[in-house]
């Protein structure tokens, strides 16, 4: 069973930055596709970014250039990096575990196994 935990969450203002962590359980991490997907209050959940197994990454278009993955293999850990935050980037975030080895991420959310619990991001302007 693999177990993801977010953390890093939290209440900000507009322009501020803030760094998401998710820690993965599982023998496997390095080969799992990792995404972070967000879900605004009364909105459907959407894609935001994306790591692969064999590093490449993608964004959604409202986060690139504000927004980094990255993954280190050796602490089981995906982290994003969001900077020069807007308050329509307010939503619970979360992490997400693919056991499929691609060198790509995945955009769509239904190409994931596995879901942390979500993290609140809150803007304010």
């Amino acid at each position: 069973q693999v177990q993801l935990v977010e953390s890093g969450g939290g209440l900000v203002q507009a322009g501020d930055s803030l760094r998401l962590s998710c820690v993965v359980s599982g023998r496997t991490f390095s080969g799992y596709i990792m995404g972070w997907f967000r879900q605004a209050a009364g909105k459907e959940r959407e894609f935001v970014a994306t790591v692969g197994s064999g590093g490449l990454t993608a964004y959604a278009d409202s986060v690139k250039g504000r927004f980094t993955i990255s993954r280190d293999n050796a602490r089981n850990t995906v982290n994003l990096q969001m900077n020069s935050l807007k308050p329509e980037d307010t939503a619970v975030y979360y992490c997400a575990a693919s056991t499929t080895y691609f060198t790509n991420g995945f955009t769509d959310s239904d190409r994931y196994d596995y879901w942390g619990q979500g993290t609140q991001v809150t803007v304010s302007s």
